[in-house]
């Protein structure tokens, strides 16, 4: 279950990749963290971004990646008890906003403070196009594909501990 939810969240990723930073990786991982177990939730994450290095190379930008998809993971544990679509088309806004400050962070640690400074500032314009993206995204995929989530983890982990206390 963990290899087949990274390779959604790589699928989503390079399905909208010709969009500038308009993507369903926030969504998806919120919502593996809200539906799934936290270890196949987690471990989905790092499949993503081993992925993402295996196609795209494994550069300096790399290493944010294996920070930087926390951040809407920890969100979600956070705050799981709110269900509300709204409450996480501003919670995945705002991180689509700072998505360059968390990651300008990787840039401060290779290239000094200024070259991390520098970084995000460039990136601002792609920061505003990925928090309107993420709020959009999870205002109107949040309640479908979090009953479908819910119904495939009922449905796999229900019968997975059903069929393991039978052996």
């Amino acid at each position: 279950m963990t290899g087949l939810l990274g390779a959604v969240l790589m699928l989503a990723q390079v399905a909208l990749s010709f969009l500038p930073n308009i993507e369903l990786a926030t969504l998806l991982i919120v919502l593996y963290a809200l539906c799934f177990p936290r270890k196949v939730a987690l471990g989905s994450i790092y499949v993503f971004v081993l992925l993402e290095g295996l196609i795209y190379g494994f550069g300096s930008w790399w290493f944010g990646y294996l920070y930087i998809w926390l951040v809407p993971f920890l969100l979600a544990l956070l705050f799981r008890k709110n269900d509300s679509a709204v409450f996480w088309a501003v919670v995945n806004a705002a991180y689509g906003l700072f998505f360059g400050l968390f990651f300008s962070l990787t840039y401060a640690a290779i290239g000094g403070f200024w070259a991390g400074v520098s970084w995000w500032i460039a990136g601002i314009p792609f920061d505003i196009a990925h928090c309107v993206g993420n709020a959009f995204s999870a205002l109107f995929l949040y309640r479908p594909l979090k009953r479908c989530f819910d119904r495939l983890a009922k449905q796999f982990f229900t019968q997975n501990a059903s069929s393991e206390k039978l052996s």
